[in-house]
């Protein structure tokens, strides 16, 4: 037996074996395995209905048993396990769907339904329990929206082997025990099955990129790094609007909720059953893909491809999504979903703030001195410069999807995706010259711009890798919350 195949044994097949001290509070309520709740979400934008698919035992847990109960008052919907003899809290965890971004799309408002499969993976409970699933209301307060017992000794679970012989795992980057680890799956999407070498090597180069960046360099030893290979049929994904479609491992696509740069898989049964081949807090799905593209919901997953010419800032920003629940912090660039944020209720994301009391803001911490809240940034300086690219920037894209839908030459695509790439590149570096040259830079307050909203919402300092392409850092109070959720999965 290889030594992966070995690894990936035990962890399916023998859980006891990992020796840790066990806190009592998790030993009351949990055996060390995964139950995954798979169900179905289902709606448009003022109707939503949750029932469940199928209930799976598998692996060992591989999240805290010491941090059962999410205390991040972030997402939108929060799952709560309570033990049914008792009705104790026994675990809770708040996540986004993109259920939700479609709710508030063209469509879902338009009154067309739609279905999406989720999961929901907790540990393993001893008892029976009580699935609740809360959602917040318009002015972000917790309302139960389903609930439902379940019963873990019950004949509907499934529990045969999720072994499929057809992946292969990899050890990217091994620090330990996975319940005291930030366990992270890198899941292939559109290698074919002569390409495992590639997938190999850009596990390896975005495994150093993740680790050459702050907090995560400081905290390496907090993280289990592990990738997953499934081989595609096709190389690449789909790019609806070139009319380009592509038999792949995950089914992902380009044109998500209609934006052409939006790039996820709504086939969350086969991304799920191949990331159950190892114990994983978060899951990162690299795109073998040239094209600009990504995308991240908190405690979902998040997208990205490997082979653009932005592809770590892609790599990093997008996980700030799943990982830690950061917003996006730009406001110019066109975005699948409208009216996101109300502007007269304060956003639950930890970076970016509708500002209804500059004398509590949410990062009073960290703002510099001398700084006022709001912050009167150059900002009419910047808009003049960023919303005219952001035309072109469509006008390019329209025109390389255009050429590839009517069977352009090659030559002709490649020439044009160089055009916009070289001006991408351009507009990205002229924006780092701009915003350095401000007295502001480096400084956190109150910047207004951020949400996808030009007025009203506000980020804490004038870039981030949260706001902007390139290679930058996160800001501080991006990097602070990143700490907070690494120490919550490392105990």
């Amino acid at each position: 037996m290889k030594p992966i195949e070995f690894i990936l044994y035990i962890i399916l097949f023998f859980p006891v074996i990992i020796s840790a001290q066990i806190p009592d509070e998790f030993n009351n309520f949990f055996s060390d395995m995964t139950m995954r709740i798979d169900y179905y979400h289902i709606g448009d934008a003022k109707n939503e209905i949750m029932t469940i698919d199928h209930i799976y035992q598998y692996g060992i847990w591989a999240g805290s048993r010491r941090n059962l109960i999410d205390r991040f008052n972030n997402g939108t919907y929060y799952a709560k396990i309570y033990d049914q003899e008792t009705n104790q809290l026994i675990f809770s965890k708040g996540f986004d769907s993109y259920f939700k971004e479609y709710q508030t799309s063209a469509t879902a408002i338009d009154g067309v339904q739609r279905t999406y499969h989720e999961s929901l993976l907790i540990p393993y409970p001893l008892k029976s329990i009580i699935l609740v699933m809360e959602k917040r209301d318009a002015q972000n307060k917790l309302v139960e929206i389903f609930r439902s017992t379940l019963d873990p000794n019950s004949t509907g679970v499934i529990t045969e082997s999720v072994v499929d012989h057809r992946v292969k795992t990899f050890n990217s980057h091994i620090s330990g025990d996975p319940h005291k680890m930030v366990d992270v799956a890198i899941i292939a999407e559109g290698y074919k099955i002569d390409q495992e070498d590639k997938f190999k090597a850009d596990l390896k180069r975005f495994t150093q990129i993740f680790f050459n960046q702050e907090p995560y360099k400081s905290y390496k030893n907090k993280f289990n790094i592990y990738g997953v290979f499934k081989p595609s049929e096709d190389s690449g994904v789909d790019e609806p609007r070139a009319g380009i479609y592509k038999k792949t491992a995950l089914n992902a696509s380009f044109n998500s909720l209609g934006s052409e740069r939006y790039l996820m898989t709504e086939d969350n049964k086969s991304l799920r059953d191949i990331a159950a081949h190892v114990p994983y807090d978060a899951l990162y799905i690299m795109v073998n893909h040239k094209r600009y593209g990504g995308g991240g919901i908190y405690n979902l997953y998040c997208t990205f491809t490997a082979d653009n010419q932005f592809h770590e800032y892609l790599f990093l920003h997008e996980f700030g999504h799943s990982f830690a629940g950061l917003a996006d912090e730009y406001y110019t660039s066109e975005v699948a979903y409208s009216d996101f944020y109300r502007r007269d209720v304060e956003p639950v994301e930890p970076n970016i703030t509708a500002l209804l009391d500059s004398n509590d803001l949410k990062w009073n911490n960290l703002v510099s001195e001398d700084v006022e809240i709001p912050t009167l940034w150059e900002k009419k300086g910047y808009d003049d410069m960023d919303y005219p690219w952001q035309n072109l920037r469509r006008q390019l894209n329209d025109k390389i999807a255009q050429l590839k839908r009517t069977g352009a030459p090659q030559e002709e695509i490649h020439k044009a995706e160089q055009e916009y790439n070289e001006k991408d590149k351009n507009h990205s570096l002229e924006v780092d010259r701009y915003l350095r040259k401000s007295k502001y830079w480096d400084k956190v307050g109150a910047f207004e711009g951020a949400g996808y909203s030009a007025q009203g919402l506000y980020r804490p300092m004038l870039d981030c890798i949260m706001f902007s392409k390139g290679n930058k850092p996160f800001c501080r109070v991006c990097e602070q919350a990143i700490i907070k959720v690494i120490e919550h999965f490392s105990e």
